[in-house]
């Protein structure tokens, strides 16, 4: 039985696999934190309530399907969005994340140094 010699790699997969450790490396440190609108009203069990990014960049909210109290048909709710950071997501809710966007930059990742950026 013939015995085969290892295989070789060529240079351009070695290149393009170390380039793209380096890049995973530079991107999560330097990256914004994962952020998620949500209402910070709707807690419950499940987390908070996400919703439409529209209600985090405007000061006058998004409208939501809730009614409002005692308005007619058709009225809706305006809602108050935040910005939630670095949050476990499970469908439509968010939890156990922050919603100080400092403190989640602060968290850093692979290759940060223990100082956290802006």
């Amino acid at each position: 039985m013939e015995r085969k010699s290892p295989r070789r790699l060529r240079s351009s997969t070695v290149i393009l696999g170390g380039m793209g450790a380096l890049a995973a490396a530079l991107t999560s440190c330097g990256s914004e934190p994962d952020k998620r609108c949500v209402d910070p009203d709707s807690y419950d069990i499940r987390g908070y309530r996400i919703v439409d990014s529209s209600a985090c960049n405007s000061s006058s909210g998004s409208t939501t399907g809730k009614k409002k109290r005692g308005g007619g048909t058709g009225t809706k709710q305006r809602v108050d969005g935040d910005w939630y950071y670095d949050a476990d997501v499970d469908g439509r809710w968010a939890d156990y994340g922050t919603f100080s966007k400092s403190q989640a930059a602060d968290r850093g990742g692979f290759g940060c140094s223990g100082s956290g950026g802006g």
